[in-house]
């Protein structure tokens, strides 16, 4: 767990929306641990950072929940993501792609015009 690192601010959303909108319906436990193998390994989340996030995009209407039987028969609340969900998805991904251009200029070495 030394080579882990935190989930950088910001993206949590982002990489909880993306991970319903390929993998369906999950509940916490499932979504924290396939965006920590979406990333190699590399990621550690914060379940006391997940769940607050979680709760916050279902009072945004982002995500919905519904509670129901894990595959090692635990009672468990799995999320699902909405229609504003998948806009907010979209939305959340233009952002992320046009700061990571702006990043990626300041560390091109070579000149810009």
């Amino acid at each position: 767990m030394g080579d882990k690192t935190d989930v950088w601010q910001g993206t949590l959303t982002l990489m909880v929306l993306k991970t319903l909108e390929s993998m369906g319906p999950l509940h916490g436990y499932g979504i924290a641990r396939r965006i920590e193998q979406t990333s190699g390994d590399l990621l550690s989340l914060n379940y006391g950072t997940l769940y607050p996030a979680l709760l916050r995009l279902e009072q945004e209407g982002a995500i919905a929940s519904e509670w129901g039987v894990s595959d090692n028969n635990r009672k468990a609340k799995f999320y699902s993501l909405t229609r504003a969900g998948r806009r907010q998805l979209h939305q959340e991904t233009r952002s992320w792609e046009q700061t990571t251009a702006i990043v990626a200029r300041f560390l091109s070495t070579e000149e810009q015009s």
